[in-house]
């Protein structure tokens, strides 16, 4: 899904569908939604300097594995999504393409399973206590949403 989401986001794939803009973005909404894409990319940035050596694309048991709540998981569970979903949200509307919404769509929904899948994973590494705590207390993706 992440990656046929990519492949739909890119500018040239609208073009080789000979797909146009469906709505006009003027100069004001495209220096906002850079903005946007900026704060999205900041956020993934932020979170995985937070991480450090926990960090991994895979998901896999680190040494000394233990559950980060602070800094930008203190908002979110998985910041590192989060960021890329509006980053990509916002280059898709920048874009005003319906092929490249639907990319940043697949995208969203791959990282969402992804993040499930980590989450399945840290419940059994880290044991229900501590990450049922954490699950209660901060939202998967967006924050002030509901925390399953």
């Amino acid at each position: 899904m992440i990656f046929a989401g990519a492949i739909l986001i890119a500018p040239w794939t609208a073009q080789a569908l000979g797909e146009r803009p469906t709505w006009q973005v003027g100069h004001y909404a495209a220096y906002a939604l850079v903005a946007v894409m900026l704060v999205g990319l900041a956020l993934t940035w932020w979170a995985r300097i937070y991480l450090g050596a926990f960090w991994s694309s895979a998901i896999t048991r680190k040494e000394e594995h233990r559950l980060i709540d602070s800094g930008p998981y203190a908002f979110v569970r998985h910041p590192i999504y989060a960021g890329l979903i509006i980053a990509l949200l916002a280059t898709a509307a920048t874009e005003a393409t319906l092929v490249a919404l639907l990319g940043a769509v697949l995208v969203a929904l791959g990282l969402r399973l992804k993040a499930r899948t980590e989450e399945r994973f840290l419940l059994t590494e880290l044991g229900p206590d501590a990450y049922e705590s954490y699950r209660r207390r901060v939202p998967m993706l967006v924050p002030f949403l509901p925390h399953h």
